[in-house]
């Protein structure tokens, strides 16, 4: 008997997402923080999405996102830090103490001399890694938790920085150091659209070598059009975002002071913009690097297969308890980067600075999805997450909410981006959190919130059952 023919299978024809091959749990994100834009904007009049606003919202992102950059690996590696925010402050109150008391002392240098915010800058930097390796000693090498030992730092280090600077408020910091703050460092129009030229000239390139790079070792590569329109929204996304710190146009009051203190008056229609802050190019610079580390390095490696598999990790011939020690000195060094940054933003040290910091960050992390579980984590998306948790805090306040229901949202916020992330990768707990959005979560919007947002719970619920359904669950 001879075999019948059979017909051949008709390739199944991919979808945009799937020929693009982006990350759904990063589309999702993206798609939350559009929606959040979108939804404040309409409620504060276009104020929300104005560069004014968006120049303020950046700036206002550059602390948590540094140190949230630095939280995915220690996430990662199954660890936590509850001490960053007060880590924060000590490095704070020793480059403040640095600037207004110990180099004028002990050196005769006063504020306005070159080498007072770079020596300021270095003190805090090497306090910063030398108390987060240390934190990491006690964890990997005397294996107390780190959650113990962190929290103990959270209430010692707070107090550190109030004992440095004697319960007072340090200031003014250094004009050179507080170039870090945002508003008082910035490129210029002109340097701005010269970074985002190159910016956007260096992502086309790194889209197609690594097209190249893969093409070479014979692994499968998106087609042509994909990686073209991939590199097309990279470069639409950089010169925007250049384009929109350019228009903010620094007031007519700030202008004349410039003008006056080089003995000059504003010529008549004269305008000039801010353009890109030299806090955002720092987390510009601080996210590649770190996503250098995790995806091109060993250390890289060792950090999420430690965070993975942590025995078959030391098994393999991986020290561990060094790791942690690096881990944690990478935090600390990151938590005095965002000291920099947070006290040149207020010109001067303050006792609060820091405040639940930690808490922010953690958040950040999480929502970015970086898994509690360990083994899993993005440096986009952590600076993503801290995007999105100021941009709630920033349109809540807006729109008016009182601080403690801005709480209340960013905490809820926090527990469904968990939630949401464990229904992502555990197929048998999806139904569960469906029925919790289907049923459970309108039933309270309703009781607290309104009919209003009662009916957003439901096309939400309604998306995420289109969603299952696709995915086989429904």
């Amino acid at each position: 008997m001879s075999d019948t023919a059979r017909p051949a299978q008709t390739p199944r024809r991919r979808s945009l997402i799937e020929s693009l091959e982006i990350d759904t749990r990063l589309l999702g994100m993206i798609a939350a923080f559009a929606l959040i834009c979108i939804a404040f904007d309409l409620m504060t009049g276009g104020r929300f999405l104005s560069p004014r606003n968006i120049f303020n919202l950046s700036i206002q992102t550059v602390s948590v996102a540094i140190m949230a950059t630095g939280m995915v690996f220690v996430i990662v590696t199954r660890h936590i830090d509850l001490s960053v925010g007060a880590l924060l402050a000590t490095c704070s109150a020793v480059m403040a103490m640095m600037q207004q008391a110990w180099l004028p002392n002990l050196m005769g240098l006063e504020l306005g001399h070159w080498a007072i915010a770079p020596l300021a800058i270095l003190a805090g930097l090497v306090a910063g890694t030398a108390i987060g390796a240390a934190q990491g000693w006690l964890v990997g090498y005397l294996t107390i938790p780190a959650f113990i030992v962190t929290l103990g730092g959270l209430l010692v280090w707070r107090n550190v920085a109030w004992y440095l600077t004697g319960g007072q408020t340090i200031g003014p910091l250094d004009e050179n150091f507080q170039l870090f703050g945002g508003i008082n460092g910035t490129l210029g129009t002109s340097w701005s659209w010269i970074l985002g030229a190159i910016a956007a000239a260096a992502a086309v390139w790194i889209v197609f070598s690594a097209r190249r790079a893969k093409i070479s070792h014979e692994f499968p590569v998106k087609p042509l059009w994909a990686e073209g329109a991939l590199a097309a929204v990279f470069v639409v996304l950089i010169l925007g975002f250049v384009g929109i710190l350019n228009a903010y146009q620094v007031p007519i009051g700030r202008l004349r002071r410039i003008f006056e203190a080089r003995g000059e008056t504003v010529p008549e229609g004269f305008s000039m913009g801010y353009g890109l802050p030299i806090s955002v190019l720092l987390l510009i610079l601080v996210a590649i690097a770190m996503t250098v580390i995790a995806r091109k390095t060993r250390l890289g490696r060792y950090i999420f297969a430690t965070g993975g598999n942590p025995d078959s990790a030391e098994l393999s011939g991986i020290n561990t308890r060094f790791l942690t020690v690096k881990v944690f000195a990478i935090m600390g060094f990151l938590c005095a980067l965002s000291a920099v940054v947070a006290s040149a933003r207020l010109t001067n040290h303050a006792n609060d600075i820091g405040t639940l910091d930690e808490l922010r960050v953690i958040a950040a992390a999480v929502i970015g999805g970086t898994a509690l579980s360990g083994g899993l984590g993005t440096i986009y998306g952590a600076v993503l997450g801290a995007l999105i948790m100021q941009s709630l805090q920033s349109g809540m306040a807006m729109i008016g909410v009182d601080a403690p229901f801005q709480n209340i949202v960013v905490g809820a916020v926090l527990v469904e981006a968990v939630l949401l992330d464990i229904a992502y990768r555990v197929p048998a707990v999806r139904p569960k959190a469906l029925l919790f959005h289907l049923i459970v979560l309108p039933i309270l919007i309703l009781m607290f919130f309104g009919a209003l947002y009662f009916a957003v719970s439901a096309v939400a619920a309604v998306v995420l059952g289109v969603f299952f359904k696709r995915k086989g669950v429904l």
